[in-house]
């Protein structure tokens, strides 16, 4: 289970991020705990509050909980526990909510950080180290096939990616590790920089000199990438392969040639490429959103019901209990302690039951949404591949446009020279 978390601020900004239905398909609040507040703004803004008695700006830390496959609630609140007591925040009031999107859960767990006894922040030193540690443990405890970053090189993955990055690579509709691989790849198979910019060229990305990184790439869309974050290159290993960035065009001279050499036919083919990939995409898209709306009801109906049902039981529990003179004689004669606990293992028994309710529902839910999910998947992937295509294609053809010009150049500069001895021109 991949574990991140951040200490931060901004409750609002957070609470209405998590509340966010528009990238998932199901949001639940599982739970509020130590807060007064019974909603999510509610109990952050709450934190907020508390944290003015101090110094501390980053209030709160908020950790999600990504498991590589689907799990029970039940797993990622145990998870969740985990993590508290590596933390030191045991006790904290916190705040889970669940996601789900494409058939499988994910959580996000906020703790606030201020001791209200102390009135001081809890100290969370090297938290991320501790993370890691019980990410791993979380993979072995469940069986899970370890990520290529847990097997080598420690935790290092070379394509683990920057949430910069990710926004990055999200803006452009590419999986940021293809873009990695792109960068790696051309990395290791070349020696110099002409090598290196040719091996990029080929896969439609431009080497310039950046204003303030040395060695940056573009891609046709005028996207800048800086080539060591994206090779996993040290700057000095950059600098002893590819020599002084000086040699290289600058980023605006570079954006210039690209719009020079890119016709506006060979523009409108790629925005008609895109076109049509959205196009496919669409009726996908229509019959997920009337699926998730489909659901959505299903879920509000069964919540309604169980409530419903809840108080109906509550009230019948309640009424065992005798009052006035028979209550009296009841708790002398421990009747009302045996009702007591009968009401109390009733009670547990229907929130077991409910709880199985709204499991069984989730999962004939996913059934259904599974191979739609799927289908969208395999063709989001197919249209990825045809752009890197189309990129690499428009790539190679401004380079060779480009090698072609540079090898007439001599020739028109000596044709414009005055002519000595024969005349050999036609």
């Amino acid at each position: 289970m991949i574990l991140v978390g951040s200490q931060r601020g901004g409750a609002g900004n957070l609470a209405r991020h998590l509340l966010n239905d528009k990238e998932n398909d199901h949001i639940t609040v599982q739970e509020l705990r130590g807060f007064t507040a019974r909603d999510l703004l509610g109990a952050f803004e709450e934190a907020h509050a508390v944290s003015l008695g101090t110094r501390c700006k980053q209030f709160l830390f908020s950790l999600s909980l990504n498991p590589p496959r689907d799990v029970s609630v039940d797993d990622l609140i145990r998870a969740a526990e985990q993590a508290e007591a590596k933390l030191g925040l045991v006790g904290q009031p916190r705040a889970v909510v669940i996601h789900e999107k494409k058939d499988r859960r994910h959580a996000h767990v906020v703790w606030s950080r201020i001791d209200g006894e102390q009135m001081k922040a809890v100290h969370m030193p090297y938290f991320k180290t501790r993370l890691n540690a019980l990410s791993k443990e979380l993979f072995l405890e469940h069986g899970w096939e370890l990520p290529d970053g847990y097997k080598e090189n420690g935790w290092k993955n070379p394509l683990n990616f920057t949430l910069a990055e990710w926004q990055q690579a999200k803006r452009l509709d590419l999986d940021p590790r293809e873009i990695k691989q792109v960068f790696r790849q051309a990395w290791e198979h070349s020696d110099n920089l002409q090598s290196f910019k040719a091996a990029l060229e080929d896969s439609g990305y431009f080497l310039a000199k950046g204003d303030r990184r040395g060695f940056v790439v573009l891609d046709v869309n005028g996207e800048v990438f800086s080539v060591a974050r994206m090779a996993e290159v040290k700057t000095k290993d950059l600098n002893a392969r590819l020599g002084s960035p000086d040699k290289l065009p600058s980023v605006e001279a570079v954006k210039v040639d690209m719009q020079k050499r890119l016709s506006s036919r060979l523009r409108e083919h790629v925005k008609a490429h895109r076109q049509e990939q959205l196009a496919a995409l669409k009726p996908l898209a229509e019959r997920r959103k009337q699926l998730v709306a489909k659901h959505r009801a299903e879920r509000k109906q069964l919540a309604q019901g169980q409530e419903r049902r809840w108080q109906a039981e509550a009230k019948t529990r309640s009424e065992r209990l005798r009052k006035g003179l028979m209550g009296v004689v009841d708790f002398f004669t421990g009747r009302a302690t045996a009702m007591k606990r009968q009401n109390e293992r009733e009670a547990f028994q229907c929130f077991i039951r409910d709880r199985t309710q709204r499991e069984t529902l989730y999962k004939a839910q996913s059934g259904k949404t599974a191979a739609l999910h799927k289908q969208v998947a395999t063709l989001q992937a197919r249209h990825r591949q045809e752009r890197m295509q189309l990129a690499a294609r428009i790539g190679q053809m401004l380079r060779i446009g480009r090698d072609m010009e540079r090898q007439r150049e001599p020739q028109s500069q000596h044709q414009r020279q005055p002519q000595r001895g024969m005349d050999f021109s036609l």
